[in-house]
């Protein structure tokens, strides 16, 4: 009977402790699945934070780029600014510019048409003064008046080169006033021509000489005809010849001059 009390007794012990086992070996494989799973938890927050660090990263580089970008465009749009504006300003005074020229084209236009109308009144006059002087250069003279009439109907030339040709023939006969001359020509005498030497003196005097120099003469204004002249002064127009020639030194010469007449 003891025994059996006995017996019961231990049976009851061991399944105690093996009820206290089980418990431990589930309390223990418990803490070991919370544990493992603590550690999955926090190894998946440690990448979602390297992968949050990583997007917060990336962000921040693309702000900082986009800051850059944008500071850019501010001082390209600042540089543009002072561009147009100094666009603007030459815009205005290219404005004004054109004004100015449409004006003066018009004053031209009204020039051109006054100015044809002068150039041939002076063409004219011109030609008439070369066949009133002194006849010397006579043939070169007229063909500059020629071609100066002559290019007047030309349409391929502007009308200031036309004014700048008539100013310079002026020019010309005026620079013959001035200057000392000697060229050979043709002395008509009725039906004769002879080949002589003519000396000028400005517009005062003009003589010829033949080539051998047994003959002198002179351009009478006043009678519009040539007038042979005395032996006496042979050799000094053989030296005014030899002087404008730039074959002798400058020096005093007797020539006939006529006299001054008295202005009317």
């Amino acid at each position: 009977m003891r025994i059996g009390r006995q017996q019961r007794r231990t049976s009851s012990v061991f399944v105690s402790t093996i009820v206290l086992l089980t418990g431990l070996s589930a309390a223990t494989h418990g803490s070991a699945s919370t544990l493992e799973q603590v550690m999955k938890t926090r190894k998946q927050g440690n990448t979602a934070s390297a992968q949050s660090q990583q997007k917060i990263d990336e962000i921040s580089e693309r702000t900082a780029t986009l800051a850059q970008q944008y500071r850019k465009v501010l001082d390209e749009t600042d540089a543009l600014r002072v561009y147009n504006s100094q666009l603007e300003k030459l815009l205005n005074s290219q404005q004004e510019d054109l004004a100015s020229l449409d004006k003066q084209i018009e004053q031209v236009s009204l020039v051109s048409r006054a100015l044809s109308p002068l150039m041939l009144r002076m063409i004219e006059s011109l030609g008439d003064f070369v066949e009133l002087d002194t006849p010397f250069l006579l043939e070169e003279r007229r063909n500059r008046v020629a071609r100066l009439r002559e290019m007047m109907d030309r349409a391929d030339v502007s009308d200031s080169e036309k004014y700048r040709r008539v100013l310079e023939a002026y020019q010309i006969e005026n620079e013959y006033g001035r200057t000392i001359e000697a060229y050979q020509g043709s002395l008509r005498d009725g039906d004769r021509e002879r080949a002589v030497d003519f000396l000028r003196f400005g517009r005062v005097v003009l003589v010829y000489q033949t080539l051998d120099g047994e003959e002198s003469g002179v351009w009478n204004r006043k009678k519009g005809g040539w007038e042979t002249l005395g032996s006496e002064y042979r050799v000094s127009i053989a030296q005014g010849l030899r002087i404008a020639r730039k074959q002798a030194a400058p020096d005093l010469l007797r020539l006939p001059v006529p006299a001054a007449q008295a202005a009317k």
